[in-house]
């Protein structure tokens, strides 16, 4: 007798949602390490970097983060005013690509606290920034300490991507002390925030497939699928969710689908995985488990 797909797929599964990793239970990868990066790159764009000794501190930090760290330094000797605010950036960042994640964070709070008080979107941007920088210290509770208050001057900015990013951050920390209703909460405030925002659905119809709301999340899934038809980490979310409905045919086709679209990554690996524990289908619709 065929064993059942849930059955089947079960250890890929765990592994995916990493349960039972230390500290706690995190959604997959998209979640963990994506929004750092994104959220670095706006604040960067956004917030002007320090201009000490011509070339600057952010041209520094193209050739060696170390060196970023000195010139940011530095500046920040010399800095008042706004001048503060760039200078503190420019070492939270060069910190953060050298893995300092404490004093990256300590750096983008003292570049926050520098901002006006009425600069609202500066302060939701760096207080973003600091809340990441704890969350890939591993410490989720100072993370959400962050990021509350940055998730309210975003809103007093009225920025929305900004808004759908902090809820997003503040999902994933949320899951890592394992508040699953509030994450979901956190999700849908990113949803309502920007609906065409690929990422906020996918990730929602992860967490709905973890806690076993699966009609939630094909509903979920759907969507990311129509924002974002050739993003295989959908196509993948896609079949797990298939499988696990019962609707092998359906997990097949976006299983064989994350194949096509990105041969030799990660995410055809783990497709192909997945393929080859449905097995094959005749087509009288049995199941021959490899």
């Amino acid at each position: 007798m065929p064993m059942p797909t849930a059955l089947l797929l079960a250890p890929l599964m765990l592994a995916q949602a990493g349960y039972g990793n230390p500290p706690a239970s995190q959604l997959p990868l998209e979640i963990i390490e994506k929004k750092q990066d994104e959220a670095r790159r706006r604040a960067v764009q956004t917030v002007e970097a320090p201009r000490p000794s011509g070339a600057g501190c952010m041209a520094a930090a193209e050739t060696s983060p170390e060196r970023t760290v000195e010139v940011a330094r530095n500046a920040l000797n010399e800095a008042i005013g706004r001048e503060r605010v760039r200078a503190g950036l420019c070492l939270g960042a060069a910190l953060s690509d050298l893995g300092r994640w404490a004093d990256a964070r300590q750096a983008f709070v003292d570049a926050r606290d520098a901002a006006g008080a009425d600069d609202h979107l500066t302060r939701a941007r760096l207080g973003a920034m600091a809340g990441n920088a704890a969350l890939a210290e591993g410490l989720a509770g100072e993370a959400l300490l962050l990021l509350g208050p940055a998730a309210a001057e975003a809103k007093t900015a009225d920025n929305s991507t900004l808004i759908a990013s902090i809820a997003l951050d503040r999902a994933r920390a949320l899951v890592a002390v394992n508040r699953l209703d509030e994450a979901a909460a956190a999700l849908a405030e990113a949803r309502a925030a920007e609906p065409d925002n690929a990422q906020a659905w996918l990730l929602s119809a992860t967490l709905s497939r973890r806690q076993d709301k699966l009609i939630e999340a094909q509903a979920q899934i759907e969507q990311a699928a129509r924002l974002a038809p050739r993003d295989p980490e959908i196509g993948l979310e896609a079949g797990v969710i298939a499988a696990l409905s019962g609707n092998d045919a359906a997990a097949r086709r976006s299983f064989d689908s994350v194949v096509a679209m990105a041969p030799g990554s990660e995410m055809a690996g783990r497709a192909q995985g997945y393929l080859d524990q449905l097995g094959d289908v005749s087509p009288a619709g049995s199941r021959t488990v490899r």
